[in-house]
């Protein structure tokens, strides 16, 4: 059933023209070169170290690895993660 309420919303948003991502309150992932990560509608920050950022999504979990990074730019739903990003794994 969840299934078909999702994408009944696909449906609506295509027709009306409406950002996917925040009808359907999926996060927006962006990626600057390998030097910025900004991540959109995330919900909270599960460890964060210099080498490693581990964020949680809706559903899923971001991990972010690298060297000397660092949280330049934090709000209540977006982040801006700066610094040498080797390795993204979106999932569990």
């Amino acid at each position: 059933m969840q299934f078909h309420n999702k994408k009944r919303l696909l449906q609506i948003a295509r027709l009306l023209e409406f950002p996917q991502d925040i009808l359907l309150d999926l996060p927006r992932i962006t990626l600057v070169g390998n030097m910025q990560l900004l991540v959109e509608n995330h919900k909270g920050i599960v460890e964060y170290t210099p080498s490693l950022v581990r964020i949680q999504l809706h559903q899923e979990g971001l991990i972010i690895r690298g060297n000397d990074l660092v949280l330049s730019n934090l709000q209540y739903d977006q982040l801006l993660i700066e610094g040498c990003i080797k390795e993204l794994h979106y999932g569990d």
